[in-house]
């Protein structure tokens, strides 16, 4: 019993707080109400407000949007009243200018008119005038046949045959002029022939003593000179001056340079380098110096074999080097050398003949063309150049004015000078000594080179390919890879200036820069 009562009472209990606390959760659900209403209601009241603030700012934005278009309607009515004002004065001022021609027009109307007068009346007077000197005219020759007793007629008879022997005068000098012209052009056409014949002959003679041959021992030979990407080759060249032909000829390669000191050098070397079979740029080099020692050993050589041969001693030894030297030169295809020495023969019989001094005749004989072993290296007549070194290295005063007079750079005053002009004139004169073109070819490379070195900086130069192509080599210490170009220019522009010749010339400036160290 007593236990039925507690779940009783548990249960009455519970059922009383469920309802307090419906109750308790129905106020707080009125009170969260009252709250979210009286919140919307503030929210609508604000955005009420801000509308309003809106809709205020928006009308005052129209209305300033319109007081700007006001003012800049304004404004642009304003320009366009002062470009009408401005339009309307520009037309006034060209009414003004109109007005003021028209007036200028009538006035020059009014001139028109009061010149054409005055040139109607000096028309009149013209006519008046022509008149006048016709009858003048008329009188003049009248009192003219009067005073010559010559009619018109017979005037003109004599203007007609004054004016015909005027006219034959100007025929004979047309027809002068017509044959001098026709002379000239048979002179060219005569001159064409010529050097078409001379073309013709040159090429066999100028091989024949512009090259040397130099036998191989077999052709593989020739691809050990030219070597890898042709340095071997190119390295004899440098070194020489002088070109190497190795074409289709078997077992041989020709040496081609219109020095015969370079080339008998060349030949010289190769052959060394071909016997010894070690063939590279070093020892290429090592070749041509001992090839230039032996040339040398030769040219004093022959110096003394000349002048033992004439009987002439007590030369100083630079001018017996300088006689050794004609050995390699021609003059219009003569050894000058052995043209040296027959001159000085010459001159000793001549001597004898006429009792004077035999040995200084043949001493001026001999040393008469030593001007020609340097005249590609100094400037002047080899004449000049030989007196100036005889006179440099302590030969007599006679025998260096005979050395100077014997082409007429200096007038002869002594027999001995006249002797030396008349031998030199007999040994060049006789058939065969000579032939002028094999001179003018090699004057015209030493030319060549010659202004190649002219220039600073060159160290070296040499005329190749028959006269077409210069190779100037050049000091990579005082000229650049820049100045190379300017120099190349340079000279090409110089020989334009002062030579002629055929065809073009190529100018190949050289600038080699070389570093060299030893192993130890």
């Amino acid at each position: 019993m007593s236990i039925e009562i507690q779940w009783i009472g548990m249960g009455a209990a519970f059922l009383v707080g469920a309802l307090g606390g419906a109750l308790v959760r129905r106020k707080v659900a009125a009170t969260h109400l009252a709250e979210a209403k009286r919140t919307a209601d503030q929210i609508l009241s604000e955005a009420a407000k801000e509308a309003d603030i809106l809709r205020k700012e928006a009308e005052i934005q129209k209305k300033d949007a319109l007081l700007e278009a006001k003012t800049a309607w304004e404004q642009e009515s304003r320009e366009m009243r002062k470009e009408l004002q401005a339009q309307e004065k520009r037309l006034l001022q060209r009414e003004e200018n109109l007005d003021r021609k028209v007036a200028q027009v009538d006035v020059r109307d009014e001139e028109i008119i009061q010149r054409e007068k005055r040139l109607v009346q000096q028309e009149a007077k013209i006519r008046t005038c022509e008149k006048e000197a016709e009858e003048l005219v008329c009188q003049q020759r009248e009192k003219l046949e009067e005073i010559a007793g010559l009619g018109a007629e017979e005037a003109k008879k004599l203007l007609m045959a004054q004016v015909e022997s005027e006219a034959r005068h100007e025929c004979a000098k047309w027809v002068k002029q017509i044959e001098d012209e026709a002379k000239e052009t048979a002179d060219k056409k005569a001159q064409e022939i010529l050097a078409l014949a001379v073309q013709r002959y040159a090429g066999d003679y100028v091989a024949e003593h512009a090259v040397s041959v130099v036998p191989l021992p077999n052709d593989e030979m020739k691809g050990r000179i030219i070597g890898r990407e042709g340095r071997n080759i190119r390295a004899i060249e440098a070194a020489t001056g002088i070109d190497l032909i190795i074409d289709d000829t078997p077992e041989a390669v020709i040496i081609s340079g219109f020095n015969p000191v370079r080339r008998e050098i060349a030949r010289l070397a190769l052959e060394k380098l071909i016997s010894d079979g070690r063939i590279h740029p070093a020892r290429i080099e090592e070749a041509v110096t001992k090839a230039s020692q032996d040339v040398d050993n030769a040219i004093r050589e022959a110096g003394e074999q000349a002048t033992f041969d004439v009987g002439v001693h007590g030369i100083h030894p630079e001018i017996v080097k300088l006689i050794g030297r004609l050995r390699y030169r021609t003059s219009y295809g003569q050894n000058v050398l052995q043209h040296s020495i027959e001159v000085a023969f010459l001159c000793g019989i001549m001597a004898a003949e006429l009792g004077i001094n035999v040995k200084q005749a043949k001493r001026a004989g001999l040393l008469h063309d030593i001007g020609k072993a340097v005249d590609h290296e100094i400037e002047g007549s080899h004449a000049v150049i030989g007196a100036n070194l005889a006179r440099k290295y302590g030969e007599s005063a006679s025998i260096v004015h005979a050395l100077a007079a014997h082409h007429e750079d200096e007038k002869p005053t002594t027999v001995l000078a006249v002797l030396v002009q008349a031998a030199d004139a007999l040994s060049g004169a006789r058939p065969g000594a000579r032939r002028e073109m094999l001179e003018t070819y090699v004057k015209r490379l030493q030319d060549l080179e010659r202004i190649g070195t002219s220039f600073p900086g060159v160290t070296n130069c040499f005329a190749i390919q028959a006269g077409r192509e210069i190779r100037v080599m050049v000091a990579s210490e005082e000229v650049s890879d820049v100045q190379s170009h300017v120099l190349a220019k340079q000279i090409a522009k110089q020989i334009e200036e002062e030579m002629a010749y055929p065809g073009q010339i190529k100018v190949n400036v050289i600038r080699e820069t070389r570093a060299v160290e030893f192993a130890k």
